[in-house]
């Protein structure tokens, strides 16, 4: 897996695009950070699913969520 590194020289001004392969630990890190992401994500797509199932089920029972706001809940 290849990379491009941008190199500011803050003397000169200049900026260097540099590409090279990643090192393994490098791509050990990119891969762990791509799974967290993942498993974020299906987190989160769960907890929306949870929450409009249990919207469906108070609006079953005609119950509004401002409803539950207005108890408190």
């Amino acid at each position: 897996m290849k990379i491009t590194e941008r190199i500011y020289d803050a003397t000169s001004g200049k900026t260097t695009d540099v590409e090279r392969e990643l090192k393994p630990a490098e791509i050990a890190a990119y891969q762990a950070a791509e799974q967290e992401a993942a498993i974020r994500k299906a987190a989160a797509e769960q907890e929306a699913q949870i929450k409009a199932t249990a919207e469906a089920k108070l609006a079953a029972l005609g119950i509004t969520v401002d409803d539950l706001k207005a108890l408190g809940l």
